[in-house]
């Protein structure tokens, strides 16, 4: 058991492909896959690649689908389907403006009229979950007409209809240019979005998993696995894990910040007792740190309180100077952020819990996969920030390839990397389990026949502490603390 990967911007680490395969073969050879973020033309959009013009197609400036050959040929290569929608500059949708029904594309592009033939009523409207402000929906110009085409994110961003011809075959030409580039892990991206079913608030419905389960049928036909990303209450991942071959855990990371600004382990103990196996194991992303996804959603309780993601995104303020408060977005209709933006390093501002954070992660069931500024022990980009005014370039700092031969010399990034090398032993392909030591510690433990390894943790707000002793032909070794863990 393995499975260990990376997640990246390419332009952002290295600068091109070229630079990533290099890293591959050489200081990160002990990671076994890749995700790199979308690189399609352009990656440089309103949405930082997930407004695709060309979805089929690599941005030129990063490299060419031969890169990606030679990368999957030693690591398995996940890239992003986005099923939700594309950009208003694509060809297809630029076809359908001139010529309208006379396009090929026609019926590609979700229209307010498809999804409320008889009209649409203010409850209706209103009901749709969105996870920016004002209205779903945008008036283009379409063969001398006005329409209102859905745009859940973004005006820029056009909504397909998965449900129409024109749309399906364009996602089976998408797929179709993955496979051929050596993709072997299609990320569904803002699937939970795709289905708009009026009198639903539309996120995460029965027909949105009568979706997945479909799409994912055609996926396998690619012998390609399927990932999907959702961000929701708890239980709805726990209802969709059986649908696909992975889901994000996205519980997790808040449930450790809480344990390590509290000093507490006992909400973890209640997630890993209910917590699916088939899990991407993530702490920050691209998207920022999550904190929603381990809270109360909708009235439901979460595996923390509304009182305790405050008290997170508190002490994330006050470890980051009260940087995390000024880049960190409230949507209007909730009282917290989605997630705070900042790097995992400066938000726990502490080596040791910074490191035995990412431990966990590494011991758990399922694929643990690191986001590059938290591999690279990254501080927040606060220039970057200020030049975009974009909350999440925080955490999504440029490296140059110099930056990066420094950045693998830090003891917490020898340590991350360490971690990889580890989840190689024998006793990960045995049977886990986990213990409550006291209230403020935990250990992680896998067992197959002589071969053994346990992480025991320490949640003090004052003294977090790390240990790792591995068993197996050749004897037992302890890895104590960020060194210990660094030297393995």
């Amino acid at each position: 058991m393995s499975g260990t990967s990376i997640l990246v911007y390419a332009e952002r680490v290295g600068g091109n492909l070229a630079e990533i395969e290099k890293l591959l073969a050489g200081p990160l050879a002990d990671f076994d896959g890749i995700h790199v973020l979308p690189f399609f033309h352009p990656y440089d959009g309103d949405d930082a690649g997930f407004d695709p013009i060309d979805h089929s197609i690599v941005d030129p400036r990063l490299g060419d689908w031969s890169d990606f050959k030679r990368i999957s040929a030693t690591h398995e290569l996940t890239a992003d389907l986005i099923v939700n929608h594309a950009s208003y500059l694509s060809p297809e949708f630029q076809d359908w403006q001139a010529k309208g029904p006379a396009s090929e594309f026609d019926g590609m592009f979700l229209t307010f009229d498809v999804v409320f033939p008889n009209g649409g009523t203010e409850d209706g409207i209103t009901s749709f979950y969105r996870p920016r402000p004002g209205m779903p929906f945008t008036a283009y110009e379409v063969a001398g007409k006005r329409r209102l085409v859905w745009t859940t994110f973004m005006p820029s961003q056009v909504d397909i209809d998965i449900n129409h011809d024109a749309g399906k075959a364009y996602l089976v030409r998408v797929l179709e240019a993955l496979k051929s580039g050596g993709v072997k892990v299609v990320r569904l991206d803002a699937v939970g979005y795709a289905v708009k079913t009026p009198g639903t608030d539309s996120f995460m419905t029965k027909e949105t998993l009568d979706f997945v389960r479909d799409i994912t049928k055609l996926i396998h036909s690619y012998d390609m696995r399927v990932l999907v990303e959702v961000h929701a209450h708890y239980t709805q991942q726990l209802d969709i894990s059986p649908l696909v071959d992975l889901i994000y855990d996205f519980q997790t990371a808040p449930l450790l910040l809480h344990s390590f600004f509290t000093g507490t382990v006992d909400r973890l103990d209640d997630w890993f007792k209910i917590r699916p196996t088939n899990c991407l194991n993530v702490l920050d992303t691209h998207d920022g740190y999550g904190v929603i996804d381990g809270g109360p959603i909708n009235g439901r309780p979460g595996l923390i309180t509304q009182d305790e993601m405050a008290y997170i995104f508190k002490v994330a303020e006050k470890n980051t100077e009260g940087h995390s408060a000024i880049a960190s977005v409230v949507p209007q209709w909730f009282t917290l952020p989605h997630q705070i933006n900042a790097t995992l390093p400066n938000i726990v501002a502490n080596d040791t819990a910074y490191v035995a954070m990412r431990a966990v992660q590494f011991f758990l069931p399922g694929e643990p996969q690191v986001y590059y500024v938290g591999l690279f022990n990254g501080m927040d980009d606060r220039e970057l920030f200020a030049r975009s005014g974009q909350g999440r370039d925080t955490n999504r700092h440029i490296y140059s390839p110099a930056e990066i031969q420094e950045a693998l010399k830090q003891p917490v990034t020898k340590a991350i990397i360490a971690l990889a090398r580890l989840r190689k032993h024998a006793a990960f392909e045995g049977e886990f389990s986990w213990q409550v030591l006291g209230a403020d510690s935990i250990r992680l433990q896998w067992v197959k026949g002589e071969n053994k390894l346990h992480l025991d943790i320490v949640t003090n707000v004052d003294a977090p502490a790390l240990n790792i002793v591995a068993t197996d032909a050749n004897g037992t070794r302890e890895l104590k603390g960020v060194e210990g863990l660094a030297s393995y």
